[in-house]
């Protein structure tokens, strides 16, 4: 797992050379959102309960049977588990964001996480509409949030976080 910063550093030394160019215009753009950065992790944090929440919710109305005897709902247990779940890959989302690299999200959260899910049998659909659900819940309140945002560092955050999530979704197609 690396940051922006010692990936940038990195890259440069296996090709022997300083870090400029695309690299350096990269960091500068890394350093100037590291306000908004913050915002957004602290925004995702105290919003996390409701983020998942609203998820899980919209997860269960898309297909009622997960809460039902026999569903992977049920009994509360398996909801709880659920939850958690939910917490670990929105909490993950918000390292990536902090490091400017989604490594710590695939290699700690998601790497083997379809297979277990399918040991489970977990249905991954529902699983990837959930992770839908908070990109979309996250984003709608990062956009409130940020709105007195420089444009040209808004974006590419949002979009940034956006990446994230679709890695995580990704990972359990």
């Amino acid at each position: 797992m690396l940051d922006s910063f010692s990936r940038a550093v990195l890259d440069a030394d296996a090709q022997t050379a300083y870090v400029e160019g695309d690299r350096l215009a990269r960091l500068r753009q890394f350093a100037a959102s590291h306000q908004q950065r913050i915002i957004a992790v602290e925004l995702i944090r105290q919003q996390a309960n409701d983020i998942i929440a609203q998820a899980i919710s919209a997860m269960v109305a898309e297909n009622p049977d997960l809460i039902q005897r026999g569903g992977n709902c049920y009994p509360s247990r398996r909801m709880a588990t659920c939850i958690r779940d939910g917490e670990f890959i929105l909490r993950y989302v918000s390292y990536a964001l902090l490091a400017g690299d989604g490594a710590i999200l695939e290699q700690r959260c998601l790497e083997g996480l379809k297979e277990t899910y399918q040991t489970l049998g977990v249905p991954l659909s529902s699983a990837v509409a959930a992770i839908a659900e908070m990109k979309q819940a996250t984003l709608a309140q990062l956009e409130v949030q940020l709105q007195d945002a420089d444009v040209s560092l808004k974006q590419p955050l949002l979009a940034e976080v956006a990446d994230y999530f679709e890695i995580a979704m990704t990972a359990l197609r």
